[in-house]
This record gives C-alpha cells, structure tokens and sequence, in this order.
C-alpha cells in the first residue's frame, strides 16, 4: 500500500489532504541518497531528490573508481620492475603522465556520466536542483528561498576531506584527494599526510608512477588496522618499498614554489622539498551547512548526527541519516544499504524498523592489500580478552603466493570460544579483497571454523593460506 492510499484510506499519519508538499526529502543525490530514492518510491511518488552540487557520487567523481584507475596504471608500471626474480629482464618503463591522467580523467568522466543518467532518468522524480537548509525538522528552506516541507526527511550529504589547520601552511601547494583526478600531468614529487585508505593507496600509486613521495602518518597507524601484529607488519611491508614515516611532529612552510617539510622522528631531524602537499586526513560529513541548529536533531560532542545503524532514524525524529553523512562506515556498499534503510523507513514514518546490517568488509587497495572482515581486533579487545581465539598464517612461504613472487602477508583469524564461531578477520597479502569475500560470506552465514575447515580448498591457491589460519 503506498502512502497516498494509506491516507486516502484514513490509515495513515494524517487524514485528508496530504499536511506536507512532500511524504518524502532526500537531500543528496550520491549513492546513499539514490538509493533512499529508489526505495521510497516503492512506498509513494511524493518523493523529492535535492542536490544543488555536481551529480555522480563520491565514489565515481573522487573516490573508489578514480583512484582504481591511478592504481592500475601504477600496477602496470611497476609489473616490469619485479620480473627480475623470473628471469624476465625488462627495461625500465616510460611513463606518459600525461598519458596516464588522461586516461584516469576520461575514464572517470565516463562513470559520472552513468550515474549521471540515472539521476535524470528516475521515473516520476520530483529533481530539484538546488541547496536544502532545515527551518525546522520538517521544513527546509532551498537555495532559491523557496521553502518546502516532508513529513519525514532523508540526510545523505555526503562528506568532504578532512584538512588539519597545520597543513594550509603550503597555500595553493596544498591538495585533498579530490584535486588529483583533474591533473593534466604527473608532478615530480609530492609529501602525502596520513597513512589511511587513501594516503596510503595513492601514495604508493604516485610512487609506483614515478613521483617521489613521502607518507606522513600518525600514532603509528596504518590503514584501518587494529591487530598489533598485522598492523606492525604492514608497516615494515610499506616502508620497506616507499619512504614512510608513521609518526613524527612536522613543520610545513613554503620555499619558493616548493613546500618545505620538517620532520623529527626517532632517526633525528630532517627536511626536504616537495611540490605538493597531499591531505589524505579522512573525511568530515557534510551536516554542518544544512541548518542542523534550526532543528531538534541530537548530535554529538564532534557535531556528528546521534542515529540508530539498523533504522537511520536520528534520535526519536522523523529525520533519518544515511551515507558519509552518517560517517559510520564511509563505503559505497555500505552507503547503499544505509540508503535502502532510511528510504525504506522515511517512507513509512511513523513506522520505523531496525534492519540487521551485512558483515563489515574493509579494503585497502595497495600492494599487499589490506583487509578487514567481520569484528575488528580492537573490538574483540574491548569486549573481552578471554571472548575469542586467534589463528594465523603467514603468506611469506604460502606455496601460490610464492610461485607468483607475491609472497608478502599475514591474515589473523578470530574464532569465539566455545560455540566455534567465526568472529572476524584482520590480513594483508596477496589479492586479499578475494579471500576478505570469502570470510565474509563464511561469518554471514555462521560458519565455526571446524565448519569452515569441512570447506573443500583446492590446491595450490591462495585459499589454502585461511586454512592454515583456521
């Protein structure tokens, strides 16, 4: 039953005609917001799709797909180099900057563009191009003054990079993530801050193409890794193929048109020129220009919405959250789901039902590549330390990984005691997003590790690495 008929039918929130212009606002048109849009209009055609910005989502424009692109041509550069072992001797590959952007450019373009076409090719949509403010929590006043109404409202803003004052020292030497995919050429070098998914994987494609790069990171971390073991082995695996510094106080000021870094670590002091900054901070979510203060929304001490995962539902509001906006787990699958959820549930306000969310997967896409599945260490940790059981395997003799000459890995397996059940996972080895898919599905579906072990693993493959760990 839609909304409309619901309320023709007297069953509804309201009687007679419709109190609101809309039963659904969505502000934000990214992948979150598409798909609350989708699965609102499965409820009722009183749906708005609010966007005043550039259409085609985080990840196609700035994110996931662009940065795939850097990392193939960065893997197809560094193929050549690490034939020696095979006895293929290669020379040295030429690489076209401006060749290789390009390609990241016009490749980009062409997913924003199928994005694009399914923003405008929505059915039915009621596309409003324009910038959306709260009055109040069911009001919201658009960029032309126009104020509209919903009786429930979908947030999905979005986020945008997380800059640390300290940085802007470098003036317009200073980049985000998002700049790179409108360069023209390569640079010749580039100092890159923050050891995170995206310092991390652009930082060693920049490198693998070419560029001179350092990474700066913090507190010794590495990636989103939380298992002391995996996380310290990272570390050596990274530094031992790029010029790394995972924590050190730093200094930047401009030298000319360079940017001068000074860095003190445990080897010293030292400094070096770069010609960009590279911001790889993570990310803030875009709540803070929407008029939150005009409304009753809670939020936190970090200014970020206080919602339920499993509805959306911001405090006991009619407003729900989805995406980077809720900057709870800023992945395109997981923006989807959240999506799905909130559409789903501010198209039945007042109903709101709390859906069980997938097993967590977490990607890194460097060479190793990182993984996280399932519970994290840290988490396991903090519930309890005598809760689970760890197995490992290492990947540095695994028989396939040694053939390929990717013999570089660690996965730790986490089993609960007692009920045998798989918990989760934390590696980084050869092709990991494959064997990551593999423990997810086993966690979702409730898998023991005696189960998992009955599994049939062919050989020689990778698999037979989470066998050893199991």
């Amino acid at each position: 039953m839609t909304i409309q008929t619901a309320l023709a039918n007297g069953s509804g929130p309201n009687l007679g005609e419709p109190a609101f212009d809309f039963d659904v606002a969505i502000i934000g048109a990214g992948t979150a917001g598409m798909s609350a849009y989708r699965e609102a209009s499965r409820y009722t055609d009183r749906v708005a799709l609010i966007d005043g910005g550039p259409l085609g989502t985080t990840c196609a424009r700035v994110g996931c797909m662009p940065s795939k692109l850097l990392i193939a041509a960065a893997e197809a550069a560094h193929g050549p180099r690490n034939s020696g072992p095979f006895g293929i001797d290669t020379p040295p590959p030429q690489i076209d900057g401006k060749r290789v952007m390009a390609r990241v450019r016009g490749e980009r373009d062409r997913f924003v563009g199928f994005v694009q076409d399914a923003v405008e090719g929505f059915k039915g949509a009621t596309l409003i191009r324009e910038y959306a403010r709260f009055e109040d929590n069911n009001s919201l006043r658009l960029s032309s003054g126009r104020i509209i109404t919903a009786r429930a409202i979908v947030i999905a803003t979005g986020s945008r990079p997380a800059v640390p004052q300290a940085l802007f020292a470098a003036g317009e030497r200073l980049l985000v993530n998002d700049d790179i995919f409108d360069w023209d050429d390569l640079p010749s070098s580039v100092a890159v801050f923050g050891a995170g998914v995206i310092g991390l994987e652009l930082g060693q494609a920049l490198h693998r193409l070419g560029v001179r790069v350092h990474l700066f990171g913090r507190d010794n971390l590495i990636g989103p890794l939380t298992d002391p073991e995996v996380r310290d082995y990272a570390a050596a695996a990274f530094k031992s193929e790029i010029p790394a510094t995972w924590h050190a106080d730093t200094q930047i000021s401009r030298s000319g048109n360079k940017v001068m870094v000074r860095w003190t670590d445990e080897d010293g002091t030292r400094e070096e020129e770069f010609d960009h900054v590279l911001a790889a901070t993570g990310r803030i979510p875009n709540v803070d220009q929407i008029g939150i203060e005009r409304t009753s929304l809670p939020t936190n001490r970090q200014g970020v919405l206080d919602y339920d995962p499993l509805s959306g539902r911001v405090g006991s509001s009619s407003v729900f959250v989805a995406g980077d906006a809720a900057l709870d787990l800023p992945l395109l699958h997981e923006a989807a789901d959240e999506g799905q959820i909130a559409g789903e549930n501010a198209a039945r306000f007042p109903d709101s039902y709390r859906r069980a969310r997938r097993t967590p997967i977490a990607v890194v896409f460097s060479d190793p590549q990182i993984a996280l599945v399932g519970a994290s260490h840290r988490q396991l940790v903090e519930r309890g330390k005598e809760g689970f059981e760890v197995g490992q395997a290492s990947f540095d003799d695994q028989g396939r990984a040694r053939v390929m000459g990717l013999n570089r890995g660690l996965v730790r397996i986490y089993g609960e005691h007692g009920s045998g059940r798989l918990l989760g996972a934390e590696m980084i080895g050869p092709r990991a997003e494959h064997l990551a898919h593999l423990l997810a599905w086993s966690i979702e579906m409730g898998l023991t590790v005696q189960r998992a072990l009955q599994m049939p693993y062919y050989h020689p493959v990778l698999e037979e690495g989470l066998r050893t760990a199991l």
